[in-house]
């Protein structure tokens, strides 16, 4: 990480704030009208994967799939913020 004055703030967000927006991003996305297999296209992609094994996976692996596809974006983005703020210092 850059900075380590406040590592408490970073593992807040990425721990509860980035999981949250996530969630809400996917239910704000579905509540705007979005096709749900465009929403959790993620998801299906992972579920066909698993399923190409011959593993039988269900509708929560995807959804899962989506939701932390989400959290890793949100999360690189924060870091960046983070990260960017500390090089303007």
């Amino acid at each position: 990480m850059v900075t380590d004055d406040r590592p408490i703030y970073r593992a807040i967000f990425l721990v509860v704030l980035a999981p949250i927006g996530a969630a809400v991003i996917v239910a704000a996305l579905l509540l705007l009208g979005v096709k749900p297999h465009t929403v959790f296209l993620p998801g299906f992609i992972v579920r066909s994967w698993i399923e190409a094994l011959g593993l039988h996976a269900p509708n929560a692996v995807g959804v899962l799939s989506t939701v932390f596809l989400w959290w890793v974006v949100i999360a690189l983005a924060g870091l960046a913020w983070e990260r960017g703020r500390a090089l303007n210092r």
